[in-house]
């Protein structure tokens, strides 16, 4: 008997974020608005849904993005930066592609935490089964702010580390 591949595969780009990289950033932010989520995975209790389309609406107050990490990132990452510019706090968790133009266009404009280690995400596999899926890549948090403005990021505080 051999080993099911698609087991091991996902049904879909929709990822949850690790409860212990959430819950520092909800204790550090105060995070309000889940930008990309769904029924099963949403973070903050208000949130967007692909039917919602985040990419589509306005963003307030203090937002935390994991966003689909396909091909369309690059205009998640875009649209964090944007919505920052406009007074939002919005707190990302990505995946650390240092060699894309998304990453150097936008990411190195925001605060970059790095994550030690790879994580492991939450998802459903082609059997509809909920599992651990470990990242095949590094992470970071990314936090965007409006450039030159008076809002401060809390330091990382002491003791509240990521993994």
């Amino acid at each position: 008997m051999g080993i099911d591949n698609n087991a091991f595969k996902s049904k879909s780009e929709e990822y949850e974020t690790p409860k212990e990289i959430f819950e520092p950033l909800q204790k550090e932010f105060n995070l309000q608005l889940d930008v990309c989520a769904n029924e099963e995975n949403h973070k903050c209790d208000i949130y967007f849904t692909e039917r919602e389309n985040g990419l589509e609406q306005d963003w307030k107050g203090v937002c935390f993005m994991n966003p689909p990490y396909g091909n369309k990132i690059s205009k998640w990452v875009k649209k964090a930066f944007e919505e920052s510019q406009k007074g939002v706090i919005v707190v990302c968790l990505l995946p650390a592609r240092t060699d894309t133009r998304w990453w150097w266009d936008y990411c190195m404009q925001g605060e970059i935490r790095f994550i030690k280690g790879r994580l492991k995400f939450k998802g459903r596999n082609t059997k509809g089964e909920l599992v651990n899926y470990p990242a095949t890549f590094p992470s970071a948090i990314v936090v965007f702010k409006q450039l030159n403005s008076e809002v401060s990021i809390p330091p990382n505080p002491k003791g509240i580390g990521y993994p």
